[in-house]
């Protein structure tokens, strides 16, 4: 009896004699390529790809899966070219072997870049054949199952990748088995003495309940026969290990308070019937209202179908019940391998499906607006939650987020552009914040503004790798924008001092500039000159250089005739010192920080005052005459201790039209205390004006602007 043989019984109970000729061919094909190579357990190679394809049989998948699990590692392992996979077998099954296979030909700098490349390259595989992902968790089921051969190190790696990844792609597409066994495999692996003690103490707890388990069960079939309900199967329901020991470390919960809980499941022919058994159960025992779910009407994100209840079972115990079809039966176990495991078109079978492509479309859309594999990699680990909210739109469209999501989650996955232009929302036709999280049930409506923008903030709060990918694509590409367009100016500025105009100087000199210092463009050496990489003077200089006649000295006085305008409307590329705070109207200077653009000063800020001679560094600036916008100011107020006084002030500053963005009170003696307070003011008039109306305040000792000590800067 060959090792080929156990597969063959498999196949041959549900695929043609031509079919499973074609997977014997494929068989000898790969033995032949692998010849004597062998596993870490000492057993010859060709045993792995034939357990996943064994694997995959069992999920009654189409010949093509079960061949491409056997050549899966043909590429990869052995001098066998795609184009010979090709010629052999068909371009479908040499699409299906490229997906799985690893970019072992390309250099990575370390084995996270490599792994992350690796994962990108296979969910794009994945979008265009969902079968990819399935051979890859066959292929991980089984080298988990035998990860005890490994060192420890490698045993460490692939297993927190199991958790992390796998197993929760696993759950995303549907496929509970495939979930429960390798979660608690890698568990086994990774925690080895958690894990026997935690094993140790289920078999424990579980002998001890059994009679209340068996009671509680007497009592639920005489519940479903009383009410006449056909053809309902009841069982229990135990949680598996690694679910377990998550809910004990994320919740804080003890052992014992999570084993107090009793796990039952009915199974009923039709959803009418769902409905019959839960309102029995709710007659036998008493609901815990708050912890119904109705997975039914609305399913999960990944076609999960059931009713939960909680109940008050014998004693007070709590029991929760699934209730559900034999057709949501199948569909939670497997995912969408039911549907090649089942044969059936069956409406719940097919939302499966169109909810995985919805998913990949989704992680596509991610990959374009991620930097590298490695972002990419962060941004997917992030949208792999398993437990959803469901909110409303107000045409009543249901939308699935992960829970904790914000209402900006929400605005980025109805669409890009209004994400990008949200300003406000109301949660159920009340305003809220954009950082408040949602909660299932509420209807969501998202106010946007054409001239809004993503806030850098968001990326604190919102939790859907989409939202983060996109508000960092936004971000990045504004600020390039923003430090193009102040290089440009900088350089223009540095060119003054040479009497040289910049729409005057030869493309040919750009261009050789731009060779000379490895950009790819002339709008990168803007850029470069905007974030602060490169010193305006040194490329107005080299430009100055290159024009020859046009050169009148070689160290021009930077400070002189042109300061740079600042318009408030530069955004990223500049930004205000929070050690002077410098407003509208103060005399002001720009320090230019390595990759950081310009940082505004008051010209007679201590941080500033040493880099006056270093004109790479120091630039003259000038406010524009209608400059708009808020800008911070601190304030230092002494006030007379007595009731209300403090509210007189916060009273004073909001009369004269201005937000306090901090504030903090301190008690000098009995008699008095010391405010410092942060405020936003439009310019110095403003300012004047907020400070008259606090100096008119009968509680005032005195009011001064504040100007905290000396920082160190990093450039």
């Amino acid at each position: 009896m060959t090792e080929f043989d156990s597969l063959k019984d498999e196949i041959n109970q549900y695929l043609s004699h031509e079919q499973v000729a074609d997977i014997e061919r494929s068989y000898l094909f790969a033995k032949q390529a692998h010849g004597s190579q062998a596993r870490y357990t000492g057993e010859p190679y060709i045993t792995h790809p034939l357990t996943v394809a064994h694997i995959l049989a069992q999920m009654r998948m189409d010949p093509q899966t079960i061949m491409a699990a056997i050549l899966h590692d043909v590429v990869e392992d052995t001098p066998v070219k795609q184009s010979e996979i090709i010629d052999k077998f068909g371009k479908e099954v040499a699409d299906l072997v490229d997906g799985v296979t690893k970019l072992t030909q390309i250099h990575f700098e370390n084995y996270a870049q490599a792994q992350a490349e690796n994962f990108r390259k296979m969910v794009m595989a994945m979008a265009s054949d969902i079968r990819v992902i399935l051979v890859k968790l066959a292929d991980r089921l089984h080298n988990m199952r035998t990860l005890s051969a490994l060192p420890p190190d490698k045993r460490r790696r692939i297993s927190l990748e199991t958790l992390e990844i796998f197993a929760p792609i696993a759950n995303r597409l549907g496929m509970h088995a495939f979930r429960v066994e390798l979660e608690d495999l890698g568990f086994a692996s990774l925690y080895p003495m958690r894990y026997k003690i935690l094993k140790e103490a289920v078999a424990k707890a579980r002998g001890n309940r059994q009679e209340i388990i068996d009671m509680i069960h007497e009592q639920i079939r005489g519940c479903i026969k009383k009410n006449n309900i056909p053809s309902a199967t009841l069982s229990g329901r135990g949680k598996h290990l690694y679910s377990i020991y998550k809910k004990m470390h994320e919740k804080h919960l003890s052992f014992s308070e999570i084993m107090d809980v009793y796990g039952f499941r009915i199974i009923v022919d039709k959803v009418d019937t769902c409905y019959r058994v839960l309102g029995a159960l709710h007659n036998l025992y008493k609901p815990i209202t708050q912890r119904f779910k109705d997975y039914i009407a609305i399913p999960k994100a990944n076609g999960y179908q059931s009713l939960h209840t909680t109940l008050f079972g014998p004693y007070g115990v709590p029991i929760e019940v699934q209730i559900r079809t034999e057709e949501m039966h199948k569909m939670a176990e497997n995912g969408i391998a039911a549907h090649w495991l089942y044969k059936t078109e069956k409406k719940v079978f097919n939302d499966a499906q169109s909810r995985a492509r919805e998913w990949l479309k989704g992680i596509l859309e991610m990959d374009k607006s991620s930097r590298n594999s490695l972002e990419f990699i962060e941004n997917v680990k992030i949208d792999l939650f398993p437990d959803e909210v469901y909110v409303f739109t107000p045409k009543g469209q249901i939308i699935e987020l992960p829970a904790g999501a914000t209402p900006v989650d929400y605005a980025y996955a109805i669409h890009s552009d209004i994400g990008n232009t949200c300003v406000a929302v109301r949660l159920d036709k009340r305003l809220s914040p954009l950082s408040a999280p949602l909660i299932s049930g509420q209807q969501v409506e998202i106010i946007t503004a054409p001239g809004a923008r993503p806030n850098a903030a968001w990326l604190n709060f919102v939790v859907t790798g989409k939202a983060r990918s996109k508000i960092k694509h936004y971000l990045k590409k504004q600020q390039r924008e923003e430090s193009m367009e102040l290089g440009r100016r900088l350089v223009e500025k540095a060119l003054h001092a040479y009497d040289i105009s910049l729409d005057k100087i030869p493309e040919s000199i750009l261009g050789s500039l731009v060779t000379h210092s490895r950009l790819e463009s002339v709008s990168h050496l803007f850029e470069e000159v905007g974030i602060g990489n490169r010193p305006a003077v040194l490329v107005a200089k080299q430009i100055a250089k290159s024009m020859g006649e046009n050169l009148k000295k070689e160290t021009p006085d930077m400070h002189a005739p042109h300061p740079l305008v600042i318009k408030g409307t530069e955004g990223l590329a500049i930004t205000y010192a929070k050690c002077c705070r410098p407003i509208p109207g103060d005399h002001i200077a720009g320090l230019i920080k390595s990759g950081q653009g310009i940082e505004v000063h008051m010209v007679h800020c201590d941080n500033l005052e040493r880099y006056h001679h270093q004109p790479d560094k120091y630039v003259p600036l000038l406010w524009e005459d209608k400059i708009e916008g808020d800008f911070s100011v601190d304030l230092k107020v002494d006030l007379i201790n007595r009731r209300g006084s403090l509210a007189s002030l916060t009273l004073a500053i909001s009369e004269a039209e201005s937000n306090i963005e901090n504030i903090r009170a301190q008690e000098s003696d009995r008699h008095h205390f010391n405010v410092d307070v942060t405020i936003s003011v439009r310019n110095r008039s403003h300012l004047a004006r907020i400070l008259r109306k606090i100096r008119k305040r009968k509680d005032v000792i005195r009011v001064l602007r504040h100007k905290p000590h000396p920082e160190s800067i990093h450039l």
